[in-house]
């Protein structure tokens, strides 16, 4: 592939950013220049890849970490809907056209030929169809596509099995889709014209999906519901992780691990500081239980704190610990449902005990129960003997075993970097050939 100007460009966010960093990074070794667009404390991660950075200039930082800082009176709505579509006006539609202006001026300076964005980075979209460019879009979340055999996107529902599930279904689709979301797709459709493009039909998670010239979607086949289709742009590339060096760190605790009947791994991600929410019942859940190891990532929450409540000599509670050097001890993987650790933890054989509701996760969890790879505990407050129940669900139940074995050799078979610059080289050698017609006039086809 002739070497590109690629520029990357994603939400200042965890979940968003880091899946996309191994693939800029391959990109970059492979020649292509490659530059980052984003804000906040991202920018050193950008420049630690050794890639050029562009900060936010036009463009404000909203994230998880001041969301509610921002926006105080987010912390008053209830609902998974309501807080869904405040997120989606606040956090993502609105700040496009700040990001077209900040895109637009990066081009004016640095030409780029392509830009590979979150899905959730609406100026991807936008700045598409604005300048003389091709886009790829990234599903760092499972595939939010609409299908009619599947529940809208954004509820945490399994598809429906029986006849009158699947018309309850059509009309769940049809309420969430064209009434408690049309004010985001009004948005999304006032800030179109506001750049002189035409509003698009349809529901606005699909035109995130659809509008992209290439959809790399992270993950699987298998790990998603089965649908009636797909549209012809995405692709499935594997799991994309968080790039990491060439030399994996060994598992301090090695020894201690081996020495357990079994061993927990529980994390609640980096973004959610209450720790009372999974870290503690899971902790008290197993206190009482020494032959059980219990290892516990905080993200950097409270842990001295967890160490002076939990002092048992069968319970590790560290801020930060390489999932990659502690999975391949472990037995379950208690989690919140962050995308990235749940598609590891699949990869590493691990069961998952999943408890999300909010910012996607009950997508996620509920791909868990589905799949028959784990527990969906639909909640992000579990009591503590629904996870010790849970766990020990998941250790009996041979079933589980059988359906992660056959799930990670399916990951295992998507080596995500090289079947993605496949995609992208494909994409950029597409053949166009120019006919001239009878008239004389030129068109263009593939």
């Amino acid at each position: 592939m002739k070497k590109q100007r690629i520029l990357f460009a994603t939400m200042p966010m965890d979940g968003h950013f880091s899946p996309l960093t191994s693939l800029a990074k391959h990109l970059s070794d492979l020649g292509h220049e490659v530059r980052w667009y984003v804000g906040g404390h991202y920018g050193q991660k950008v420049t630690r890849l050794g890639l050029h950075h562009y900060p936010f200039v036009k463009a404000q930082t909203v994230n998880q970490e001041n969301l509610d800082v921002l926006f105080p009176e987010r912390k008053n709505i209830q609902g998974t809907v309501a807080r869904l579509r405040f997120d989606i006006n606040q956090v993502f539609l609105l700040r496009g056209p700040e990001f077209v202006e900040d895109l637009t001026m990066i081009y004016n300076e640095w030409p780029y030929d392509l830009i590979v964005h979150d899905v959730a980075f609406m100026g991807g979209s936008l700045i598409r169809e604005l300048l003389p460019i091709k886009s790829v879009a990234v599903g760092v979340i499972p595939l939010a596509e609409s299908d009619r055999n599947l529940p809208p996107s954004g509820l945490g529902k399994i598809p429906a099995s029986g006849w009158f599930e699947r018309q309850a279904q059509h009309m769940l689709r049809y309420l969430v889709q064209d009434v408690m979301f049309k004010p985001c797709n009004d948005l999304h459709n006032q800030i179109r014209r506001q750049h002189g493009l035409p509003a698009v039909k349809g529901f606005l998670f699909d035109y995130a999906v659809r509008s992209a010239d290439l959809y790399l979607q992270s993950g699987v086949p298998s790990f998603e519901f089965p649908r009636e289709r797909i549209s012809p742009n995405v692709r499935f590339v594997g799991a994309m992780l968080p790039y990491q060096r060439d030399r994996k760190p060994s598992f301090e605790y090695a020894g201690k691990a081996l020495d357990a009947r079994r061993v927990i791994l529980v994390t609640q991600g980096t973004v959610e500081k209450d720790i009372e929410k999974i870290l503690v019942p899971t902790l008290k859940a197993f206190q009482n239980d020494p032959d059980t190891l219990v290892i516990a990532t905080t993200g950097g929450s409270q842990t001295q704190e967890l160490r002076d409540r939990f002092p048992q000599e069968h319970f590790i509670i560290e801020d930060f610990i390489d999932f990659n050097s502690v999975m391949p001890y472990a037995h379950v993987y208690v989690t919140n449902g962050g995308y990235g650790g749940v598609m590891l933890g699949l990869k590493h054989n691990l069961p998952i005990v999943a408890a999300g509701v909010h910012e996607g996760k009950n997508e996620i969890a509920a791909r868990v129960g589905y799949c028959g790879v784990g527990v969906n505990l639909k909640t992000e407050t579990p009591k503590a003997n629904q996870i010790h129940r849970a766990v020990e669900r998941v250790l009996s139940d041979i079933t589980y075993r059988q359906n992660l074995r056959k799930l990670s050799r399916e990951f295992d078979a998507y080596r995500a970097n090289e079947l993605a610059t496949q995609h992208i080289q494909e994409l950029f050698e597409k053949s166009i050939e120019l006919v001239f017609t009878n008239s004389g006039s030129l068109s263009v086809t593939d």
